[in-house]
């Protein structure tokens, strides 16, 4: 699922990982995605930082304290690119974090590698691209 209010990004990021055959559900919030997180299960949530009403951090820190959501593996992707941004989003709880602007190339690899079962990422090069699972179920927003 990919969770960004930017309807263009989110769009840019459906198609690339579509095309890899993942796929793909979107919310423009994290009230939206809370709320598609009530029926579905997503492998991956992209999440944006800079949101209105709910920010990605304070989303991520909430899926993160939720038993029924701990598990579902987050991307943080933001244009916030300093070392503090990035370490405020893995100290919130997010299994990696890619700074906007992106390489698509780059970010269909980390939803791979994201969207592998937990044991077998843990641990991995983030940067080997390794190949996931393509149809599994994705979350944006």
């Amino acid at each position: 699922m990919i969770v960004d209010d930017d309807d263009v990004i989110r769009r840019l990021m459906r198609v690339n990982l579509e095309l890899e055959g993942f796929v793909v559900d979107e919310a423009a919030d994290a009230e939206q995605c809370l709320s598609i997180l009530r029926g579905a299960r997503p492998d991956v949530l992209v999440v944006d930082v800079a949101m209105p009403g709910i920010d990605g951090i304070t989303l991520t820190q909430m899926l993160r304290a939720d038993p029924a959501t701990a598990g579902i593996r987050i991307l943080i992707v933001s244009a916030l690119a300093q070392r503090d941004d990035v370490e405020r989003g893995l100290q919130a709880g997010a299994d990696a974090y890619l700074t906007k602007p992106f390489d698509p190339d780059a970010f269909v690899a980390q939803v791979r590698r994201l969207s592998r079962p937990a044991d077998s990422t843990r641990g991995a090069d983030p940067s080997s691209g390794a190949s996931g699972h393509p149809r599994r179920r994705f979350a944006t927003g």
